[in-house]
């Protein structure tokens, strides 16, 4: 059962919800309550992605550094 395709992407997911919430207090902790469209940007990203700006996020000075972040690491 844990080779099953099925298994691998639940636990993915499950992985980059884990990602995307720990990232996402540590940014509000951060920078104050940030903007929906952003969180919505970081919310899609994989769960590599999220620990690349994980380590990144703490070279930020500003919510704009995230934002440049985000327009020069993801396609949308």
């Amino acid at each position: 059962m844990q080779e099953s395709v099925i298994y691998q992407d639940i636990l993915q997911k499950g992985e980059q919800k884990e990602a995307f919430r720990f990232l996402n207090r540590q940014l509000n902790r951060r920078f104050g309550e940030i903007d929906s469209l952003i969180i919505d940007r970081i919310r899609v990203l994989s769960t590599e992605q999220l620990e690349v700006l994980g380590e990144e996020f703490l070279s930020f000075s500003h919510v704009s550094d995230l934002v440049n972040w985000l327009d020069c690491n993801t396609s949308s």
